[in-house]
């Protein structure tokens, strides 16, 4: 019997990456549903997403538990600690509708998820992720929220530490300040920690990262898939966005932080790194890569890592049930 076709969930408001990696799901012969904010497909829809072919019936994510769908990297102050973008690591944004596009690749066809081993991917945002994933079986692999704070000062170039805000507020320095895994916190350079968002509007027991300011000339995203840089590509230079190729010594950079702590990350992970004005190369992050952009990667190759990255629970490996969120 024939084996139904991997399936690739899409959230609304596609950026022009997650448009990129769709159309190489589709390639790949991967059957792709997408909601929309105007169209009801077959079988999805609010308040639930009622016997849609392929997928189990789920709560419909609502503006209050899903919010906006983003990730990884959010706004910052040009080239200091990550540049955004129009697209920054999101792969969609805005909150779920009730709608959505189901397409089919040619030969495709329509399956049952039970009882037929049909494997259900996700690329998205958090808040979108965390309310679906759960319900079609998705396991979301990311970075220990302290990931960065335990790498050695010689792949970071800074001091970096993971705390409670509460305990950021008492900063009394400029410093960059993100939460690890999503934008509870936006990543921002803050003047100091009174400029924190506060408590009526974060938990105080909510880690974030607090970092010395750096400032990069030119950034890069490297798609890691089981120890190894799978895909990568230039996302910016001097803070704002430009796409290119990966050079040499990116590639090499990354290979060293890998050799040093690919064993403390998931099988599939986005790390970004970026050379400073002194020449000097230095972790910036670890992203979900199923929730970032692929930029100027080979999207075929990137789209590995973001298929691994969520996909069923019932694929995961040994070493990847340390790393679900």
């Amino acid at each position: 019997m024939t084996r139904p076709p991997r399936t690739l969930v899409l959230p609304p408001r596609l950026t022009a990456s997650a448009r990129t990696l769709r159309a190489a799901a589709l390639r790949r012969g991967l059957r792709t549903v997408e909601a929309t904010a105007s169209a009801v497909p077959e079988g999805l829809g609010g308040p639930g997403w009622a016997a849609l072919p392929g997928l189990p019936v789920l709560p419909w994510p609502t503006a209050s538990t899903a919010g906006t769908g983003s990730t990884g990297r959010a706004a910052s102050t040009g080239g200091t600690e990550g540049t955004p973008s129009a697209e920054g690591t999101d792969s969609t944004g805005g909150t779920p509708y009730a709608g959505g596009t189901d397409s089919t690749p040619s030969g495709g066809g329509t399956h049952r998820a039970e009882g037929e081993g049909h494997a259900v991917h996700l690329h998205a945002g958090p808040s979108f992720a965390d309310v679906v994933a759960p319900a079609l079986g998705i396991a979301l692999l990311e970075a220990p929220a302290d990931w960065l704070a335990r790498l050695p000062r010689a792949l970071t170039r800074r001091e970096i530490r993971a705390m409670p805000i509460d305990e950021a507020y008492r900063l009394r320095r400029p410093a960059f300040v993100k939460s690890p895994n999503d934008k509870s916190v936006s990543a921002l350079v803050y003047a100091d920690g009174s400029r924190l968002p506060g408590p009526d509007a974060v938990d105080p027991a909510t880690v974030v990262l607090v970092s010395d300011v750096m400032t990069f000339a030119v950034e890069y995203r490297l798609h890691v898939l089981d120890g190894a840089v799978h895909a990568a590509g230039q996302y910016a230079e001097s803070g704002r966005l430009r796409l290119g190729s990966a050079d040499g010594d990116a590639l090499t950079f990354g290979r060293e932080v890998l050799t040093a702590a690919g064993e403390t990350l998931p099988s599939a992970i986005v790390v970004d790194v970026g050379r400073d004005d002194e020449g000097r190369w230095a972790v910036i992050e670890a992203n979900a890569a199923w929730a970032s952009g692929c930029y100027s990667a080979d999207a075929d190759r990137a789209l590995d890592t973001v298929l691994r990255s969520a996909g069923p629970v019932t694929e995961l490996s040994p070493h990847d049930r340390g790393f679900v969120r």
